[in-house]
């Protein structure tokens, strides 16, 4: 039986969110010195994405289809990156590998699926409108993942609270140390 994935929180997801548009920015520079702009933006989003793919199956406990995940992800960005390596073309193939990794990994019901996907379309909305506003890359990349932080408040089943994070799961340690002190307070002689 597959253990429950508990998405991030989104203290964490802000956290990622700022990381990314950190990264983003500096390779999208680093790369615009070796490659045109256009192309070294494709290559910059496919580099995110592929951290983000490996950021969520680092989260999951979802033991089938990691492999597979990543093999996907290398086909569809090979892919587009051959037949169409502009960053318009990228940044839909990456969120939508998001998507399938979240759903994959995640989501258990059409409408939670449903949900996430409305999340990536309204990030992926208010990235282009923020780099057509504002015209900066971290902007547009932070503006993303800041939307992107909330999945993890999509509930698992309609009707039921998303979990709080991995505090919502027993701890062994805690549950040892409490089976420890409830034997040593039967064998102890009280005053």
């Amino acid at each position: 039986m597959t253990r429950p994935s508990f998405p991030p929180s989104f203290l964490e997801g802000a956290l990622v969110a700022l990381a990314t548009a950190t990264a983003g920015s500096a390779l999208y520079t680093g790369l615009r010195l070796l490659l045109p702009a256009a192309y070294a933006l494709a290559i910059a989003l496919a580099a995110l994405g592929l951290g983000y793919l490996l950021y969520l199956l680092a989260r999951t406990r979802e033991p089938a289809g990691k492999v597979i995940l990543v093999l996907i992800w290398l086909a569809a960005t090979g892919t587009s990156l051959a037949l169409v390596p502009d960053a318009l073309t990228q940044a839909a193939v990456q969120l939508g590998l998001v998507w399938i990794t979240r759903v994959w990994c995640f989501h258990r019901t059409p409408a939670a699926a449903l949900l996430d996907l409305g999340l990536i379309l309204a990030g992926g909305l208010a990235a282009l409108w923020a780099i057509a506003h504002a015209g900066s890359l971290f902007l547009a990349l932070w503006t993303l993942m800041l939307i992107q932080a909330v999945f993890g408040a999509i509930p698992a089943r309609p009707g039921h609270a998303a979990p709080v994070g991995a505090a919502t799961a027993p701890d062994p340690f805690d549950l040892a140390r409490r089976a420890a002190e409830s034997a040593l307070s039967r064998i102890q002689p009280r005053p």
